[in-house]
């Protein structure tokens, strides 16, 4: 079986990816797999010194549309940790792509630490 994988990469301001981190895994992670997010991985990404990453797995494209719109359009998201981590990103970019189960079961092995350098 194939599903519809999100990876979002995230370019952050100078200085803010531990910051960034322990808001992502303390306050936005639990939030999104809370309302039923599929949270492959997540953490810094080693290609540059202030990038971060997050990988959801969604059924379909309508799957991530309404998932997406509904937590985002959230005033528990707007209250909560969404300033924490919008505040420290400079930019961001977000593709698609296909892949079997066998390809995120892998991938979600990857899954960070505490630690804000842990990938």
């Amino acid at each position: 079986m194939t599903r519809l994988i999100e990876i979002r990469t995230y370019r952050l301001k100078p200085g803010t990816l531990a910051a960034f981190h322990e808001a992502m895994h303390t306050r936005a992670v639990p939030m999104l797999r809370s309302k039923g997010m599929d949270v492959v991985t997540y953490g810094r990404s080693d290609h540059e010194e202030e990038s971060y990453h997050l990988v959801r797995a969604y059924a379909d494209r309508q799957a991530l549309d309404a998932e997406q719109s509904a937590f985002y359009g959230s005033a528990e998201w707007r209250e909560g940790p969404r300033g924490a981590l919008v505040d420290r990103i400079e930019t961001y970019l977000n593709t698609l792509l296909w892949v079997s189960d066998e390809t995120i079961a892998s991938m979600r092995s990857l899954n960070p630490t505490d630690e804000p350098g842990a990938t």
